[in-house]
């Protein structure tokens, strides 16, 4: 079966055309950006499925479904929840549906693998009655990436999910921290939508509600205006400016740069801040994990966060967090009684496999 996985972002467009269940790549991202011409550069291989990465599956996508008109309504229901991923997403799953209508195509949701999150950690203290009619809550979002990272960082520990502590910190322009027992999401920064939780490219993260408040009542904000300046134009760009990227932001700081040095540093301290409290929630942690664009490229950004974590046996090696190359890497020292690893993430690949054992079960 060959399985077409598509994974759209808030601005970027990557596929990959997967044989499955050998999982060997037939065709992958080439610059294409739009849905179509994802499928004019698939045209020559057979594509037998269509996976589509959609970030937020509300309270009812629990897990990957096949796709038909009556569930692309719910999914147009969704937008409200993430205006800024869902949109996009329930396009090209329209577009697709269109240009290969005898193509089953599924849905797989980041929120379905936060599932698992127990009462304690998923509830807002609202009124009990208001969250329950509108089903307020906390879903957790790049839950793709975890599984597939997760899985990853047991085979390189070499142990079964079962009685495991880890800590996966997914950061990119979208960043957040997951505390895993038994292979499982137990709790996760983000919250009721990908707002919540660190730092990250272009969103504040954690922000005091009074504060928002504030903005409303003494700077006349519409809900329109408050959602891009919390969305678009905060997090690192707003805080240290150069767009937000971590590499010019890291370079103005080498060059002295006082805001610039205090952004990278924030946004450390909230990782840090963290891993120590899903370590506490833990109970333990048997090991750290970091993937994503930052987790997996910033040497500097991962030795920032770790610096300080020695009293829960996390010490980075400083060689090898240098040297790491593009592949699964181990990152700490021998003596550290926790490893650290850093896992490259290939969402794709587990869009396929979630795609493949879907369809395989119920053809």
């Amino acid at each position: 079966m060959n399985v077409l996985a598509l994974n759209v972002g808030s601005s970027s467009l990557k596929h990959t055309l997967f044989s499955m269940p050998r999982e060997a790549i037939l065709a992958e991202s080439s610059g294409a950006q739009t849905t179509k011409e994802v499928f004019a550069h698939c045209q020559p291989l057979a594509v037998d499925a269509i996976g589509h990465r959609v970030v937020h599956g509300g309270p009812h996508f629990v897990a990957p479904i096949r796709v038909i008109e009556s569930v692309l309504g719910e999914l147009r229901n969704l937008s409200a929840l993430d205006p800024v991923h869902n949109p996009a997403e329930t396009a090209a799953l329209e577009q697709g549906m269109r240009l290969l209508p005898n193509i089953p195509s599924v849905a797989v949701f980041d929120t379905a693998f936060h599932q698992s999150l127990p009462p304690v950690a998923a509830c807002y203290a609202l009124p009990h009655a208001l969250s329950e009619r509108l089903e307020l809550r906390r879903y957790g979002f790049h839950g793709t990436s975890y599984k597939y990272v997760s899985q990853r960082l047991l085979t390189c520990l070499g142990r079964d999910a079962i009685g495991t502590k880890l800590i996966v910190c997914h950061l990119g322009n979208g960043a957040s921290v997951c505390a895993l027992r038994d292979g499982k999401s137990v709790d996760t920064s983000m919250g009721f939508t990908p707002l919540e939780g660190l730092i990250m490219g272009t969103r504040c993260g954690d922000i005091d509600a009074g504060l928002l408040l504030y903005l409303l009542r003494t700077q006349a904000m519409t809900p329109a205006q408050l959602d891009t300046l919390l969305n678009q134009q905060s997090g690192l760009k707003g805080l240290g400016g150069h767009g937000g990227d971590v590499r010019l932001l890291e370079s103005a700081a080498d060059d002295g740069d006082p805001q610039a040095e205090l952004t990278l540093t924030a946004f450390a301290y909230r990782v840090r801040k963290y891993i120590g409290a899903y370590a506490a929630a833990l109970g333990g942690v048997d090991a750290l994990a970091f993937t994503g664009g930052i987790g997996e490229h910033s040497a500097t950004m991962r030795t920032r966060i770790c610096d300080g974590l020695a009293f829960l046996g996390i010490a980075l090696d400083p060689k090898r967090n240098a040297a790491a190359p593009a592949a699964e890497t181990l990152l700490s020292l021998d003596s550290s009684s926790t490893p650290i690893w850093k896992i490259p993430t290939d969402e794709q690949r587990q869009l396929a496999r979630e795609v493949f054992t879907l369809l395989k079960e119920n053809p």
